[in-house]
């Protein structure tokens, strides 16, 4: 009996994949997850864009947080021409902010304020296949919640999300709050990194009055990691992951 080899897909974020034995196992869902201001949108949108533009797999982009032309200017600071990659059918973002807020949207891809559950999953469903799409992020979960004003269901909701995300067979990134990290308390609702197979957790540690960034793989699936806290920093190119140092 030869081994079972797990296919791989390739984060595009440099020293990462040093990390997960060469990339993320093909359609898993990982959790990234982290206080505000850690990197987790930019490690969730790199992961798309690279994802398209280096291997040509499309990518769907689901920002609950912020409006699609909000977060296209944030990441052209990196140089990622997000736009042209719409055009050409690599991505697809998915506004699903201006309904909830009540402004009207130009965007291609909108969700409707008032959505449920099942069709929430069954609009990113079609956007995926529109584009046949490999990848997808969605930031954040919280924000699903809130959007369904029906925090009761979150856990059915997050199982429910999961298992069409792996039916999808597309590999996913998911990002959420970690109210207090230091304390364990890695998400919002204590349910997210159940379902998801992976979870990396980005944050920040004091040395030498400086707060530095790092990141730690708490599970992935699959895949042999380490459980050390390894140094990142968020470059004019994106972010960075430093597989030979250790923090600090």
């Amino acid at each position: 009996m030869g081994r079972y080899a797990v296919e791989r897909v390739k984060s595009g974020i440099p020293g990462f994949d040093d990390l997960i034995q060469g990339g993320l196992p093909k359609g898993t869902t990982v959790l990234v997850t982290g206080p505000t201001g850690s990197g987790k949108t930019t490690f969730a949108v790199q992961f798309a864009y690279k994802g398209a533009e280096l291997y040509n797999e499309p990518a769907v982009i689901v920002t609950l947080e912020e409006r699609a032309q909000d977060l296209r200017k944030e990441m052209a600071t990196f140089g990622w021409d997000l736009e042209r990659l719409e055009r050409e059918k690599k991505i697809a973002i998915v506004d699903g902010v201006s309904a909830v807020v009540g402004l009207p949207s130009e965007e291609q891809y909108v969700l409707e304020g008032n959505l449920n559950t099942e069709d929430f999953l069954r609009y990113i469903y079609r956007v995926v296949k529109a584009i046949d799409a490999k990848r997808l992020v969605i930031d954040s979960i919280p924000s699903i919640a809130f959007r369904l004003h029906d925090e009761s269901r979150i856990r059915e909701v997050l199982l429910q999300l999961n298992t069409i995300l792996l039916e999808m067979g597309v590999a996913s990134i998911l990002t959420t709050e970690a109210p207090d990290p230091g304390r364990g308390k890695i998400s919002r609702h204590g349910i997210e990194e159940y379902i998801a197979r992976g979870v990396v957790l980005l944050d920040f540690v004091e040395k030498e009055v400086e707060l530095k960034r790092y990141l730690l793989i708490r599970k992935m699936r699959e895949t042999k990691h380490s459980m050390k806290k390894y140094p990142f920093e968020i470059t004019e190119e994106g972010i960075v992951v430093y597989p030979s140092g250790e923090v600090y």
